[in-house]
């Protein structure tokens, strides 16, 4: 298989000095619901204190205001009575005023605030990560328009991709019962169909995939465990090195996974 390539060791010095001494680029975090922003908030305070990020906002629904400090990197925006984020073309036109977006969920499960990600995602002119209860979210109507966005990248579970694939009825089956082998073929192949890139876990293994390539690195090699893998701070590890090297997603994403 040509197109699947395990990785034991890759050098990742020469990524690690893109990472720039003065803080440049933008970052979007968005998130939350008056349940829940906890992830959000960590998320974004590791990613001040590790990376050199001139601008990093974190985008919350307005329910929250009342709730959170009055700091200058807290955007909020239109919220449902629910208490979530309700404005697709106001999420849209905060996605595309920065460099990079990680929408790491916690939105409450309504059909206001699916149809709002779900549109802005859609048409998001800027790169962004779609993670945790984001990717159960977009599995809508709207989920073949995400996926010819080239923009968009999918950190999610294998069973958060099977759903994905039987939302839009694709022909190739996921199964978490299925081998290696088996998940990179499909990645492969799913791949190919839809420009967008996926990054998921399966067997201790995370397999990343973008044009049809599968990446392969252990999740030992990661420092992180079958837990703390979707916490977030990996996905935002990974968006900081993209951000640094825009044009090379799979030698970003191993360094973020490896450093």
């Amino acid at each position: 298989m040509d197109y699947f390539q395990k990785i034991e060791n890759q050098p990742v010095e020469d990524l690690i000095w893109n990472i720039p001494e003065q803080k440049q680029g933008s970052i979007n975090i968005v998130g939350g619901s008056s349940q829940s922003f906890r992830t959000e908030v960590k998320t974004a305070e590791y990613m001040s204190n590790k990376y050199p990020i001139k601008d990093l906002h974190v985008i919350l629904p307005d329910a929250l205001r009342t709730k959170m400090p009055p700091l200058s990197n807290f955007v909020f925006l239109s919220s449902t009575e629910s208490g979530s984020l309700a404005d697709g073309d106001e999420l849209m036109e905060v996605l595309n005023a920065v460099d990079y977006n990680l929408l790491l969920g916690d939105f409450s499960k309504n059909a206001i605030t699916a149809k709002a990600v779900a549109s802005a995602c859609s048409f998001s002119e800027k790169p962004l990560m779609l993670t945790r209860d984001t990717v159960d979210l977009i599995a809508g109507e709207m989920l073949e328009t995400i996926l010819v966005n080239k923009n968009v990248t999918i950190f999610a579970s294998v069973l958060q991709l099977q759903k994905l694939s039987r939302t839009i009825y694709y022909p190739k089956m996921l199964l978490v019962s299925q081998s290696l082998v088996r998940i990179a073929e499909v990645l492969h192949k799913f791949t190919l169909s839809y420009p967008i890139s996926i990054i998921t876990l399966h067997g201790g293994q995370i397999l990343i995939s973008k044009n049809g390539l599968v990446k392969v690195v252990s999740l030992d090699k990661s420092g992180f465990s079958p837990i703390s893998f979707w916490q977030g701070e990996l996905a935002a590890k990974i968006v900081a090195m993209n951000l640094y090297n825009p044009d090379n997603f799979m030698a970003a994403t191993v360094a973020a996974i490896l450093m």
